[in-house]
């Protein structure tokens, strides 16, 4: 009898035939309710998953076949790693395959804020012409400023070297990880890279170290006038905070991919409000968590999956 798999996230179909091919059978439920993925989890021995899928401690109880489990992208936030681990549970993630989706993203919605794109087009379509009100500044020669260097973080300074911007990089967690990298330069202190940045760009995971980390002490350290990026997770970042340091003129601009509360119909009183003001200031650029949603991402997402569960079953 095969082994049953379900992906309950749009996939690309290489990685149904793969785990067609591989002897599973494999259940495509891409838009499936949790309710749902409750009554299957006790018959599956592999399940694929995105962040609409959470798999706390409670499912993975009730799952005594589960083998592995696969993240399609890089936030292993939405697993109970410690569970997993007491029921060896294998789980894999695939950042590598969209790492350059999310560089290119982030890159886009940085020139757009810098050269006024957002706004000169909502202006042009309504008739107006205002070219010196629209008047835009060059990323070349800037200073952008990583914090986490891994997958994306790394993919991102690349795209800057064209741009000959002087890149400063804090990793708590690793060590001369910037050989090879033009116009890198690896900081000790997160302080000294957000005092020194004129774009700061988020590229962390979440964990309870990074929940907040961007609070009213981390934009204070941040260089006047800078632009603060983040496409990593929502919660990492107090929304209230950077809302009054954007308000404040302390920060220039933002460019935002992910947010505390990315369910717009259970937004609190105050969520709502805060975020009816952030979507109506003209000095932030947003996208819905779509940075590593391209085509190109979701082919290399299914090829990195199967490569891994492969190194599994080699082991």
């Amino acid at each position: 009898m095969k082994e049953k798999v379900l992906i309950a996230d749009q996939v690309n179909d290489l990685l149904i035939k793969g785990l067609e091919d591989r002897g599973y059978k494999v259940i495509y439920e891409p838009s499936i309710e949790m309710e749902e993925v409750s009554k299957l989890i006790v018959e599956l021995s592999g399940i694929v998953v995105n962040t609409r899928t959470p798999i706390r401690a409670s499912l993975m109880k009730a799952a005594p076949k589960l083998r592995w489990i696969a993240r399609l992208g890089s936030g292993l936030d939405i697993i109970d790693l410690v569970e997993a681990d007491k029921k060896g549970i294998a789980v894999i993630n695939s950042p590598e395959g969209n790492a350059r989706a999310v560089a290119e993203h982030i890159l886009g919605m940085l020139l757009a804020l810098l050269n006024n794109l957002m706004i000169a087009d909502r202006e042009i379509r309504q008739g107006l012409w205002l070219r010196e009100k629209n008047r835009g500044v060059e990323l070349s020669g800037k200073t952008v400023g990583i914090i986490g260097f891994g997958n994306t973080g790394s993919s991102f300074a690349r795209l800057l070297e064209s741009f000959e911007c002087q890149v400063l990089v804090y990793d708590k967690y690793k060590q001369q990880y910037a050989d090879g990298y033009r116009f890198v330069k690896e900081i000790l202190e997160i302080q000294e890279v957000l005092s020194n940045s004129d774009v700061v760009s988020l590229h962390l995971p979440l964990t309870e170290e990074t929940r907040y980390l961007a609070n009213e002490l981390f934009f204070r350290s941040c260089k006047s006038g800078s632009i603060f990026i983040n496409s990593s997770r929502g919660k990492i970042v107090n929304t209230k905070t950077l809302l009054e340091n954007l308000k404040d003129g302390w920060l220039k601009g933002a460019c935002l991919d992910v947010f505390e509360n990315e369910k717009p119909d259970t937004f609190s009183e105050q969520e709502r409000a805060d975020f009816t003001t952030l979507s109506q200031m003209e000095n932030v650029v947003l996208s819905p968590h779509i940075a590593g949603w391209t085509v190109e991402s979701k082919i290399k997402i299914a090829k990195t999956v199967l490569k891994k569960l492969d190194v599994l079953k080699d082991d």
